[in-house]
């Protein structure tokens, strides 16, 4: 098995799985398959990019990007604001379980998953409902 390097450290390619095979999340959401990284049904649906900010440190080993988290609703306004909200914080602390999840031999190690910011309530440009949130991300090769 090859070493990993920091750049092998990438927050999405570790939380997408982690939270697309957490029954956590698809409790959350409504059933499975409804977490990506890019907006589609079914609705409720949770994508996950990489986010605007967090600490690259001294890029020698430990880092902590940040990933965002989207909830989006179903275009006609389903399931409502409250509701994706709740659904958002369920979602986030499932993403959380992967820090005391054994560790996977050839992925990187994270270390700990926190919020880093508040919810923001952030409707597409169509009216389709979305809560966003960041969490800071902290893992190593």
């Amino acid at each position: 098995m090859a070493e990993l390097n920091l750049e092998d450290a990438d927050p999405v390619a570790v939380l997408l799985p982690w939270l697309q095979q957490s029954a956590q999340a698809a409790d959350a959401l409504g059933g499975p398959g409804r977490v990506s990284g890019i907006y589609e049904a079914p609705w409720p649906h949770l994508a996950i990019s990489h986010g605007p900010g967090g600490d690259l440190r001294t890029l020698q080993w430990a880092t902590e990007p940040e990933v965002t988290l989207e909830v989006l609703g179903d275009p006609g306004g389903w399931p409502g604001k409250a509701e994706l909200r709740r659904i958002l914080v369920r979602c986030a602390t499932a993403a959380q379980g992967i820090v005391e999840a054994p560790h996977v031999p050839g992925r990187p190690v994270v270390n700990g998953v926190k919020p880093s910011g508040l919810l923001v309530w952030s409707p597409l440009v169509d009216g389709q409902p979305r809560w966003l949130m960041n969490l800071a991300v902290t893992l190593h090769p």
